[in-house]
């Protein structure tokens, strides 16, 4: 099991170091503190974590463990420093420099995924510094490609797929689609136009994939159900539109369920990226495959009552035996919808066993309605030329 990392290490070896190290220890609730071992009485009242010169057995320590590292050592030294122990940008920790004089807070590396250019934004804000980053989407102010709606949950289909192409297409404002077909409209500030040579739509439908540099996809659904030329030029974004509504026989395999939704999902053309949540009744509360599904997956399980979810509208196979049982008249398609806010099925009610398993599942899907940017909320809107 992977260790969660802490949020920050700050690292000072000067006397004015420290001063500027105590700034942001008060600022950034939950810092360690990291002083050269000589300087350390000079920290006093503060709680330090004293190391010894040089820093590079520390380093080989404390690297993975953090969220960020904060130096307040020049940026040659830090590079020199953290040159043999890195990786990749999706596991790399941020890295952010702050000269002796507290006159600038520079962002060295992960600035996108390891949201190092956010935490160099928060240490100049404390110490009253300027804030040098160099990556050129957030320089410019146009759309962050890789790491594009993740505040709202989305992630990205294939990390590595289209991705570096898809960031020079937006900075250098060649021709891009954005295709928002599910997941919130404000991926970009709604009161903003898109940024110069970024169009929107609202489908995939008729879209020509060479007519663009790239396209810009946040769909649930899965490539089967997509325009092979049309994915081949994208880059796919997973935002959390479905809720999958579930109902089983008591004691049922979590195996089972967890392949049951897996098969579901793909029988009907939907990526499991998408899934916000899981819903059910409350007599199934705590049974045992939901709460295993609902802990491997990181999907929150929702619970409603048997009057609640009779009270739904739009079920499309009520069951007065089910009713007799549970007290309503369906369990997975009322889940999904009430959980989803939806007042129509994606998927109706799905029944799934297994040969010798002597249990079986339902499963229903509803996709959360978002609301839809307008096209005076876009530069210019593609479905509309």
């Amino acid at each position: 099991m992977t260790t969660p990392r802490r949020p920050f290490a700050i690292y000072a070896i000067t006397r004015h170091g420290i001063d500027i190290a105590r700034k942001l220890a008060a600022g950034l609730p939950g810092a360690d503190l990291f002083v050269s071992a000589k300087l350390a009485h000079l920290a006093a009242p503060l709680t330090i974590k004293p190391f010894a010169l040089p820093m590079g057995p520390l380093l080989s320590d404390t690297f993975t463990a953090y969220d960020g590292h904060i130096f307040i050592i020049s940026v040659g030294a830090v590079v020199r420093m953290i040159a043999p122990l890195l990786q990749n940008k999706k596991v790399d920790p941020a890295i952010v420099c702050v000269d002796d004089a507290a006159r600038f807070s520079i962002c060295v590396l992960s600035g996108h995924v390891g949201r190092g250019n956010v935490f160099t934004e928060r240490v100049a804000s404390i110490l009253g510094a300027a804030s040098v980053v160099t990556t050129a989407s957030d320089a410019i102010g146009t759309l962050t490609v890789d790491i594009l709606g993740r505040d709202l949950g989305w992630t990205l289909d294939d990390m590595d797929r289209n991705v570096t192409r898809g960031c020079a297409a937006v900075v250098n404002a060649a021709p891009v689609l954005f295709v928002q077909e599910t997941g919130e409209p404000h991926f970009w500030p709604v009161d903003r136009p898109l940024p110069d040579g970024v169009q929107y739509a609202t489908s995939l439908d008729g879209v020509d994939p060479r007519a663009w540099e790239i396209l810009l996809v946040a769909t649930d659904r899965e490539r089967a159900r997509i325009d092979a030329a049309q994915w081949d030029n994208a880059v796919v974004y997973r935002p959390k539109s479905l809720v999958v509504g579930l109902g089983c026989d008591r004691d049922a395999s979590p195996e089972m369920v967890e392949r049951g939704v897996d098969a579901l999902l793909a029988a009907h053309g939907l990526s499991s990226k998408s899934v916000k949540a899981i819903a059910t009744i409350d007599k199934k509360a705590d049974e045992r495959a939901f709460l295993a599904l609902s802990e491997r997956r990181r999907w929150p399980l929702q619970i409603f009552t048997p009057e609640e979810l009779d009270a739904v509208p739009g079920i499309e196979n009520p069951s007065e035996t089910v009713k007799r049982f549970v007290g309503a008249r369906g369990v997975a398609e009322p889940a999904a919808l009430l959980a989803a806010g939806a007042e129509k099925l994606l998927v109706p009610k799905q029944t799934y066993t297994e040969e010798g398993a002597g249990r079986s599942m339902t499963f229903a899907v509803a996709r959360i309605p978002f609301s839809r940017r307008t096209p005076s909320e876009t530069k210019k809107d593609a479905n509309h030329e």
